[in-house]
This record gives C-alpha cells, structure tokens and sequence, in this order.
C-alpha cells in the first residue's frame, strides 16, 4: 500500500519530490522520486511512498523499472491474483528481481498493454510510463470499484495525479478552489459523487477505467463495469446450491486477501459481515487473530445506528479465540477532526470518519492490515433504504386522503426522538412520507438526500445558488439507474449504491483514515468474481427476503449459518455508529457557534447566514435532529480553512506535521 504522485510537464523536480513527502503517511518505510525529460523537451516524473506488504526488501522500492529500463511503474495495492500471474509470466520468459505484485503489473502491462488491467483482481491505482516507443505515454489505471483513489489535473500539455490532492496543490500554479456544482452534490448527499470533486478543476479517474495520456491528449477508457441480468430472470441453481457456493467463494476471498509479509488483523463490529470475515480469517490463522473495535460511553450510544451492548463483539472475538482490542473513547472531537478533514482531501460529512480513523490508530500498533466487511450491505442488500422502497411501495396504494390528510400531517408533526431507540424509525418515517409521490429512483434519491432543493435553496446564497445554473445534484444517479433500468430495481438500487454511495463515501473515508494511520485495508467482499456471481447468480429475492419484517442479506446470513454464532445472524445491521448528536449539541456546540457564526458565515459569502442560525437554533431547542446537517456545514467550514484558506507555502509545513504526528501517536 502506498502513496502515488506524478506530472507531465508540470513539476520542476522540487515540487514533485515535495508532492511525494506528503505522503509519508501512505508510505513511512520508503519513498523515491524518477524523472525523465525526452528528445523532444517533455518532462515526466513519478513518485512514491511506500507501506512495506511484500516483500519488506529494497528490491520492492519504487518507482521500479524493467530490465531495459523503458517502462516504470509507481503502484498503490494490492493484486491478490499476482502469484497465477507471476508463474504465466515467468513461463513466457519474464524474470523477477522482487517477490512484489509491483513487478508483476509491471511485466503485465509490458505483454499486455491497457488491456492488462482486465486480467488483476484486488485493489489499486497505478500509473505507468513507457518510453519503448520513443515518444513518452503515460498510462494509469484504477480498479474495478474505486477501492484504492486516483486524483488528477489536465491543463493543455500539462498533466498530474495523485492518490491524495494535497499533493496536487503543491504543484506550480495549481490552488484549491470550491466548484459551485459539486457543492451543491455535497449539501445533497454528505459527500461528492466520483469523478467529481469539490476542488474545482481537479478530478478522479472513474473506478473501472483506465486512461492514457501522451501529446497532451488524455484518453479514458472504461475496461469493467458491473452488470445484472433482466428483471424476471430465473435461478439457474436452488437456493441450497447457491448457498453452498456463496460460503466457498467467500471463503476464497478472504484467504487470497490474507496474503502478507507483515502482521495482519480484522474490524469487529460485530455485524454479519465484519463477522463472517472473522470466522474465516479464524479457520485459516494458527495464531490468534487479532480483532479491533471501538465503541463510546452508554449515555452516548442511545439512539444511534450502532450496537447498544458492545460486548456482543466481546463474545464473537471470544468464540473464535481472538486476541480483541476494543477501545471506549470520548476523542477530543474538536481537537481532532480539523486534521482528519485535512487527511480527506475531500470534504466527506459522515462522523464515520473517526470512528473509522481511531480504530486504525489502535490496530497500527500491532499491525499493518486490517480486513474490512465494507462492501456486504452493496452486493447482498443490507441497508434499510434497500427495504424501505417495498414500504413505500405499498404506502402508495393506500388512498391518498388517507396518505395526504391523516399521516403524512401526524408523521412531520413527530418529534424526532432524539436520544431514543426509535429515531431511526422516525427519520426512515419522515423521508419516506416525503418521497411517497415520486418515482421509485427518485424517491430512492430523496431517501439518500439531507438538504432538499428547497432546503438548499434557502441555504445558498443568491450568487452562489446562481452559479450553479440549474444543476441537477442526481444527475450522475439518474445516469446509473439509466444504465440498469432493465434489472429488477432491487439490483437498479444495488447499482447504484455500488457505483456512487459505496465508491464515493464508504472506500473514500475508508482509504484515507486507514493510510492516515499508515495501515492497509483490504476489503474481501469486494472480490469482482465474488460480485459478479453474487450480481448473476443469486436472485433479489434471496438478498432481501420477507416483506414487513425483511431479512437483509439473507443468503449471506444462510451460508455463514454454523460458521458465524447464531446472535450475530439474527440481530439487524450493526456497525461503527458514532454519538453525532451528543458532539453536535454538547461537546462541539462552542466550535460550532464560533465557525457557524453569523458573521463568519456572512464573511465566507457561501450560506444565507438566517437560515443557519435558524437551523442551529432548532438544533438546541430540540425541535429537529439537525446533526448531520450541522456536521455538513462544520466539515466545509474546516476543509475550507485547510484548503483554501491556507496559502500553498503552508500546505507543506502543516501536512508534514501532521504526518509526523499521525504515525507517532
């Protein structure tokens, strides 16, 4: 696992070598930085940082190059079919100085070209530059679900890209900068959707694509996408064939990503699927298996979207004789989040992101890898969105003055409940009933929704809201839910999360609170056979099952039935929640009245600064669970004091501390 950088045309050497420095925290066990200038006056350099998986030798040192000294490579992943790969190779010749996957790519690409991607299974973004024609081309790839991130900039002749933007704004003439659009996906979703980001200018490279760059022409090319088949379609196999299958397949995943030269461990929410990885990393360790979780005081837990008893993970460590970590924190929260919205790079609202970030810093104590269940609710239907469209469904049928007069009035008048086991409910409630005359995608978009339209409307100041010229935030759904409108809209809703709320928020915090910490996380669920059988193979109805009290990833929850202790198969999503609530009105409320203040807001030009006080007065009075709103605003605010705020000079100097202080803690 490392951290990737390169430019053409671009860096004056300094600035690249500086591009590559802020990325220690990717890579503290090595770093080094090539550059080529060409005949014909192009200039390329590559740089990397490495975390030592494979082979902790220097021979694994990057960028690497080939025997003849014509292709180079700079790599982030992990390929974990790179054995098969290495033994065809060596039988048409190819000679190996190192035991990593590195070479192996690199040795792919040189027999294969573009097309080799098609061949890798695992995670990774990497960029190759091969000089054997005379005239340098530059090509970069990103795996099949976004799992590993690739940024980029393309201005004329000039082209650069990174694993983090940080890196990007080091280079000469490139500042951080709000795109209007992709603010308005971010009050929108939490999050903005891929390729887009809210650095204007500066993007990504899809997952499943790949790109050549070469005479200042960048051609991207899409190699995978996933696919289901028609609405109706039978299964080929019974459900006891697919479940058999289903439990072996899995099980295949998880061993290959357990491959590694240095220690290895697993998240432990204690939810069906950190579980599953659990019991199958247990069957195939002597020693054992070290497992992390974090959870926070009693008072804290009430209300939110996480296990109330934490020694349910406890008991799962214990039954497969794990050696368990478990941490009970109150993290300074206001101490800590400017500078894990600094290591983001993109604005992400979800409070994940520290839950996610200090149980890596625990587990990098004692290990290097983590195995992460992300991915389970997209491939087998496990969120409540998933459900709730059957709900709604049937909501519609009932008479509208019904519907419009008694309880649509009854549910918007409902508290929110905050504090209480049934918020949840409440806030599933309040959006179903707000969507319940849209078209299922549509309503499936408003479910996912924080800020409305006419939410947003009220938020935005007037030249802000007119730069965005009528914009459509859904767009890039709307495109996904297009492309599968021919599956059974369970897989159109699995799509769509796979393609957007999966790749753009869930791999997004997941990568960069994982190298933040200078861990590896691999996430076996996301295996493309696995996916790709799971997408054809097993019918919607064997993912979700059952109707008013639906059984979420029902065929995962059958094959891992004798494996994983029956508690953690019959109890509902579990994951790492957060207490969003009490911070927003306890622990950050002098944080927030003085980044969200009236005047502040006023300065910054951006929000209506009425509407935000209006919101943050709700908020306390107890009239509405704004928290995740709230946190949306606070998160801008501080990537706005990061990024745009902070003159080029300082990126450096606060990136480097902050890297020091991340890998010392």
């Amino acid at each position: 696992m490392c951290g990737i950088v390169g430019a053409v045309n671009w860096s004056d050497g300094s600035s690249l070598r500086l591009a590559t420095e802020l990325q220690t925290h990717r890579g503290p066990d090595d770093g080094d930085v090539w550059e080529h200038r060409s005949p014909d006056g192009t200039h390329i350099g590559l740089g990397s940082r490495r975390l030592a998986i494979l082979d902790l030798s220097p021979a694994g040192r990057m960028p690497m190059v080939n025997a003849q000294q014509t292709v180079w490579i700079t790599y982030n992943g992990e390929v974990y079919n790179f054995a098969e790969l290495r033994q065809e190779l060596s039988a048409k010749g190819y000679r190996f100085r190192s035991h990593t996957d590195t070479e192996v790519i690199l040795h792919l690409y040189e027999e294969e070209g573009p097309e080799c991607v098609k061949r890798l299974n695992g995670m990774f973004a990497f960029a190759i530059c091969d000089l054997r024609s005379g005239r340098p081309l530059l090509f970069l790839a990103r795996d099949h679900f976004g799992i590993k991130p690739l940024y980029y900039l393309h201005r004329g002749r000039q082209f650069a890209f990174a694993s983090e933007v940080k890196s990007l704004l080091q280079l000469p003439g490139v500042s951080a900068a709000v795109d209007p659009v992709a603010l308005q996906q971010y009050l929108t979703f939490l999050w903005v959707p891929d390729p887009a980001t809210l650095f204007q200018g500066i993007v990504k490279l899809p997952a499943g694509h790949y790109a050549v760059f070469r005479h200042g022409n960048l051609e991207i090319t899409q190699y995978w996408d996933l696919s289901f088949p028609p609405v109706g379609q039978s299964a080929a196999h019974t459900e006891a064939d697919l479940i058999d299958e289903l439990r072996e397949r899995f099980r295949r995943s998880v061993y290959s990503q357990m491959v590694s030269d240095v220690p290895i461990g697993a998240f432990l929410s204690a939810g069906v699927d950190s579980s599953s990885i659990v019991a199958m990393m247990a069957e195939r360790t002597t020693q054992p298996l070290r497992t992390y979780t974090v959870t926070f005081p009693s008072q804290h837990r009430k209300g939110e979207l996480t296990l109330d008893d934490p020694q349910v993970a406890k008991r799962v460590a214990r039954h497969f004789g794990c050696a368990h970590h478990e941490m009970v924190v109150e993290p300074q929260v206001a101490d800590l989040l400017p500078r894990l919205i600094w290591y983001m790079d993109e604005p992400i609202a979800d409070p994940a992101i520290i839950t996610a970030y200090l149980v890596c810093r625990e587990a990098r104590k004692t290990v290097s890898v983590l195995l992460s269940g992300i991915g389970g609710d997209e491939i087998f239907a496990g969120y409540r969105k998933h459900y709730a469209h059957y709900w709604a469904h049937a909501y519609r049928q009932l008479p509208a003055f019904l519907r419009r007069g008694v309880i649509e009035p009854t549910i918007a008048a409902l508290p929110s409940f905050r504090g209480s086991a049934v918020k949840g409910l409440v806030r599933l409630s309040k959006k179903m009933t707000r969507s319940a005359t849209l078209s299922p995608p549509d309503a499936f978009l408003m479910n996912s929704t924080y800020f409305d339209k006419t939410q947003r409307n009220a938020l935005l100041a007037p030249d802000v809201l007119a730069q965005m010229r009528g914009a459509d935030p859904w767009q890039q759904h709307r495109h996904y839910f297009a492309h599968v409108v021919h599956a059974d809209f369970l897989h159109q809703m699995l799509y769509v999360d796979t393609k957007a709320f999966m790749t753009s928020l869930n791999l997004t915090y997941n990568d960069k609170m994982s190298m933040a910490t200078s861990v590896e996380t691999r996430v076996p669920f996301l295996d493309r056979e696995l996916v790709e059988f799971a997408a054809w193979q097993i019918p919607p109805a064997l993912k979700l099952k059952g109707f008013w009290r639906p059984t979420t990833k029902h065929i995962l929850r059958r094959a891992m039935a004798g494996i994983v202790p029956s508690e953690i198969l019959r109890q509902p999503k579990a994951g790492f929640g957060t207490p969003l609530d009490a911070w927003v009105t306890h622990d950050l409320r002098e944080m927030i009245g003085d980044l969200l203040s009236e005047s502040r807001v006023r300065r910054r030009g951006y929000f209506v600064p009425r509407f935000v006080q209006g919101l943050l007065a709700a908020h306390q009075r107890g009239d509405h669970d704004w928290s995740l709103q709230i946190w949306q605003l606070l998160t801008f605010e501080l990537w706005l004091q990061a990024f745009v705020d902070r003159p080029q000079t300082s990126h450096a100097a606060y990136t480097v501390d902050s890297a020091r202080m991340a890998l010392a803690a």
